[in-house]
């Protein structure tokens, strides 16, 4: 892990603005698809994709500091704490269980980044703050996809249909790649905000994809089939604006055609 970079990187989207829509979006689709009927789960990962959207946020803000390849790292510690403050929160919060959960992981990701800043010297000005959003929009994409896939934030649920059967592992990586990868992918003098955020947004619906194949084996090919439209619909907006926004900030876009044969390599 590298430090030194140009500084805080700046945006059209204010910071505050980005945080709102993580936390608040992220709670509701978390609330909406826990008390609405099975077929409606879709909204916790759509949850899921306001917190990734903050969490990548958050991410290309402290990671432009110069993290260099602590940023994949970053995006894993982010999950990494939103496991434990998730499923401590479910455990003793009960319907409050989300935000309790929410609490925790900020109160966990303020300790990392205290340590990170004041032991081991990072001294990166906003580190405790990141660290703070990023464990919480952690958190938030766990739970979000945890009741996409269980229907449910109901501790014993979440524990039967996400944890026992492994699917956590699932969702760990799913989660922290729509953290990570999309400063990871477009860092550099020509990054943009908009276009990080967006791929994000993509990256996200994918994880909703995949959680939606999950749900099958405990909400039904109907429901499963819904979750999976949905983060199909979200997944093709997101890319066709990403694809937009590549060709507006690229110097050219152009096609390499197939690639030569053995024969015309020789």
């Amino acid at each position: 892990m590298s430090v030194g970079g140009a500084g805080e990187a700046k945006g059209g989207y204010p910071a505050q603005t980005i945080m709102a829509l993580g936390i608040v979006g992220g709670l509701v689709g978390i609330y909406l698809g826990h008390f609405m009927p099975p077929a409606y789960s879709f909204f916790g990962g759509i949850g899921a994709i306001c917190a990734t959207v903050w969490g990548a946020d958050a991410v290309r803000r402290v990671a432009s500091y110069g993290l260099g390849t602590g940023v994949p790292s970053i995006g894993m510690l982010a999950l990494g704490m939103g496991i434990l403050a998730a499923l401590f929160g479910l455990s003793v919060g009960g319907i409050a269980g989300p935000i309790v959960a929410f609490v925790v992981a900020a109160i966990i990701g303020g300790v990392i980044g205290a340590l990170a800043n004041r032991v081991i010297g990072m001294g990166i000005p906003i580190m405790e703050q990141a660290m703070v959003e990023i464990a919480g929009a952690g958190t938030l994409v766990i739970l979000g996809l945890s009741v996409v896939i269980a229907g449910s934030f109901d501790y014993a649920a979440v524990i039967e249909n996400v944890i026992a059967n492994g699917y956590i592992a699932l969702i760990f990586i799913i989660g922290g790649m729509g953290i990570l990868h999309p400063f990871n992918a477009s860092l550099g003098p020509d990054e943009k905000q908009d276009r990080t955020l967006t791929l994000a947004v993509e990256k996200a619906a994918i994880a909703l994809i995949i959680a939606g194949f999950a749900s099958s084996l405990h909400e039904g090919l109907m429901t499963a089939g819904i979750n999976i439209l949905v983060g199909l619909v979200i997944w093709y907006l997101a890319f066709a604006k990403h694809y937009a926004l590549i060709k507006r900030d690229a110097y050219a876009v152009v096609g390499t055609g197939m690639l030569p044969t053995a024969e015309e390599l020789q």
